[in-house]
């Protein structure tokens, strides 16, 4: 590769992902582990909840408080979504639910605060629970549907809540070649394996887009209400 092309892709580099990194770098610099404590406390419970599930007097207890199935109640399923979170899928290896939430979570966090974090990784996680009773209504006939069969699939861990983060954290550092990035490999995802967990990823993504495009639409009109005002904007 040439000076000239290596130049190039270090400047698109931080054009992209300059200002994210420079704000990761200071929190952690002045926070050290401070600087994402929500973070830290999230991967402590996911991994407690993968040592009791494993226990023979544990596994029914998590599955209690925090399963999600879309044959459940809804009411139950609400109920259970927040901690269902936290809990690693049974199919795959706990490390990678670690890591996701160690490192997604902890951008998120030291980027954009821990109740933002927390609101759109459950929001995320939320419209992916609901979205698998809506495809099973829909069924396998319609592109976005769902056999009946994955209403008895257990539904957890932090996958739709770490996409919908990725694209939010992104969104708000403008670094769009990754949001479409993030978005094309969740597209990619479910042709190649159309299962309920890519669907919902992709559940989770249209949620935030939303949140995104709402928060938009609410700093532009408070920026024209301060400029017709004649004060400056409110920074917060």
């Amino acid at each position: 590769m040439s000076s000239l092309a290596a130049g190039r892709l270090t400047r698109l580099a931080r054009t992209e992902w300059g200002p994210l990194y420079a704000v990761v770098r200071d929190g952690v610099a002045e926070r050290r582990w401070r600087a994402a404590p929500m973070t830290l406390a999230a991967v402590c419970l996911t991994a407690l909840f993968q040592f009791v599930q494993n226990q023979s007097w544990g596994y029914q207890f998590v599955q209690n408080i925090g399963s999600v199935r879309a044959e459940d109640p809804l009411w139950l399923a609400l109920l259970r979504t927040p901690l269902s979170l936290f809990v690693p899928a049974l199919d795959l290896p706990v490390w990678g639910a670690l890591v996701q939430i160690l490192l997604v979570f902890g951008i998120a966090e030291i980027c954009v605060g821990w109740w933002r974090t927390l609101l759109v990784g459950y929001a995320a996680t939320l419209a992916g629970t609901l979205y698998a009773r809506v495809g099973i209504e829909w069924g396998p006939g319609n592109p976005l549907g769902l056999p009946a069969s994955d209403a008895r699939v257990v539904d957890t861990g932090p996958s739709a809540a770490v996409v919908g983060l990725a694209v939010y954290v992104c969104w708000r550092y403008r670094a769009w070649f990754t949001v479409g990035l993030v978005i094309a490999v969740m597209v990619a995802e479910v042709f190649v394996k159309n299962n309920l967990a890519g669907k919902e990823h992709l559940a989770a993504i249209a949620a935030v887009l939303v949140l995104c495009g709402c928060s938009e639409v609410l700093q532009r009109r408070r920026g024209r209400a301060s400029s017709g005002s004649g004060l400056p904007p409110i920074q917060s």
